[in-house]
């Protein structure tokens, strides 16, 4: 019975499987437009009740058998003394967290179901919600840290893909490349945590490096985790980068629900979890997660009270409540945020997904704002505008990588397509006064205009090649190797009327055996 545990990689690779043939089928024309939604729904809400079901299977053998722990499935990259294995961490709690996310995942799925009917991205926002699906699962029963990031990463593009969902709004892919640059950077720290863990513990095993925590000096703890740290503040959106998720609102409401009410906003507060052997061996960044932990929940309440929309008091409470597992993590209580983030999760997805049809049940006036908050109208006006956090973000983040992608492209297109003789992107354009002056559109008749050493080069060759076949091909009255062309083809046309004759065909086959035999 326990070697069913080795149908757990089924987990998190079958929503990812359905992600990818839903866009397939996309593409081949099976599930577009109104008919193709009750396939699209059929694929991915299947999916997600097989993959709730195989972990329940496996819930129920780990209560008789006890949790396996390590499951390795295979070799992902082996070179030398380098081996990073496919494996999945089966422990009790990774167990329980995922089989509560696969469950979230089919009530959202299902409610999606009517809540989308006929919109116009029907069926790229199953794939998407199919995809984030199997990250969260592989971020929760990744083995190892490497597994874990590519867990994270699916999650994260299937984030910002959502959130500008509507991408005819300019609001919707602002805040969209908002939260996008802002995860970067906490996917930097993540990289960051497993080249110093790889070069100090000589693993990406999550039990190995738990296990070598205590052989760490407290300087490397501290890097190790530190980069980790920024990772988990970025994705759960606490300070300092609590302020994309505002703004992450604009995807649909499902989405909203299972990405920053109850699944994807925890993924943090899960890792930090997982290091917590590492983080035990620094007191400074344990301390340092109490401060951002309160900081961040004083945020969240400060945030919520001056909303005027449900969906928004729910964000911004989710952070205050995540900002108390940072807390719970800081103050060494790592067991009661582990129980914290589930009964979170459970309980924020119901009030989502509550959300559209609370507003037409609500009949009584919406609750003042308190009084102690009313009277001082420096910090109402600062929660109002979030801690001018939005700003802060686009001026350090979003604006410079807005920047320097500009940069690059100009670059790309003055630089290096002259120096490779490639076109400016004005030769494709029809009006003339929108390119540079120094930049024509070939004339009619003319091969084309090359631009640097390789682009004169093939523009040279280029027109050697068009005058030997206008004059030597194309010229008329039978001269040049078009008559030479015209004669051969008048042999081989009497040479094929031979060989249609019978006699002659039969020869041919036994000329054909002869040389086989």
């Amino acid at each position: 019975m326990p070697d069913l545990f080795a149908l757990s990689w089924l987990a998190p690779t079958l929503p990812i499987v359905a992600a990818l043939w839903l866009g397939i089928s996309y593409l081949l024309g099976i599930n577009r437009g109104e008919p193709g939604e009750r396939h699209t729904a059929q694929i991915a809400t299947g999916t997600a009740l097989v993959v709730l079901v195989t972990l329940l299977l496996l819930d129920g053998i780990a209560l008789i058998t006890g949790a396996p722990g390590r499951i390795a499935i295979g070799d992902w990259f082996h070179s030398g003394s380098m081996r990073f294995e496919l494996v999945l961490l089966l422990d009790s709690y990774a167990l329980l967290v995922s089989t509560l996310v696969a469950a979230v995942s089919l009530l959202v799925l299902r409610f999606s179901v009517n809540y989308l009917h006929r919109e116009p991205g029907f069926q790229r926002f199953f794939l998407l919600m199919s995809l984030f699906s199997g990250g969260m699962l592989l971020i929760i029963l990744g083995g190892s840290a490497l597994l874990t990031f590519v867990g994270w990463e699916l999650a994260g593009v299937s984030s910002y893909l959502l959130i500008g969902y509507a991408y005819d709004r300019d609001v919707a892919t602002v805040n969209a490349n908002r939260a996008f640059v802002t995860n970067r950077i906490g996917d930097a720290g993540f990289i960051l945590g497993m080249f110093l863990t790889l070069t100090w513990l000589d693993t990406l095993d999550w039990q190995a490096i738990q296990a070598g925590a205590s052989s760490l000096s407290t300087v490397h703890a501290t890097l190790i985790a530190g980069s980790f740290l920024v990772a988990a503040l970025a994705k759960s959106a606490q300070l300092p980068f609590a302020g994309w998720i505002g703004g992450a609102l604009e995807g649909p409401t499902p989405s909203s629900a299972i990405f920053y009410g109850a699944v994807m906003v925890h993924a943090g507060v899960f890792l930090l979890i997982r290091l917590q052997p590492v983080l035990e061996q620094t007191p400074v960044l344990m301390l340092g997660l109490i401060i951002l932990g309160l900081l961040s929940t004083l945020y969240g309440w400060l945030g919520a009270l001056v909303q005027t929309d449900v969906k928004s008091s729910l964000m911004f409470s989710t952070t205050a409540q995540v900002g108390l597992m940072i807390t719970a993590c800081g103050l060494g209580w790592f067991d009661l945020a582990a129980w914290y983030l589930v009964l979170h999760m459970m309980w924020r997805t119901y009030q989502f997904l509550q959300a559209p049809g609370l507003v037409n049940q609500v009949t009584q006036p919406q609750r003042p704002i308190p009084g102690f908050l009313a009277s001082n109208k420096v910090l109402y006006n600062a929660a109002l505008r979030r801690f001018w956090l939005d700003a802060i973000g686009d001026a350090l983040l979003v604006k410079p990588t807005r920047s320097l992608s500009t940069d690059l492209q100009n670059f790309d297109d003055k630089v290096v397509n002259r120096m490779v003789g490639l076109p400016s992107r004005c030769n494709a354009v029809a009006d003339m006064e929108a390119c540079d002056s120094g930049t024509r559109i070939a004339p009619e008749g003319d091969v084309g205009h090359g631009r640097g050493i390789a682009g004169h080069v093939m523009e040279s060759l280029a027109s050697a090649m068009h005058w030997f076949e206008k004059h030597l091909i194309l010229k008329g009255g039978g001269e040049g190797l078009v008559a030479a062309i015209q004669r051969i083809g008048a042999y081989a046309l009497q040479v094929e009327k031979l060989l249609a004759q019978p006699r002659y065909l039969v020869l041919l086959i036994a000329a054909t055996f002869v040389v086989i035999i």
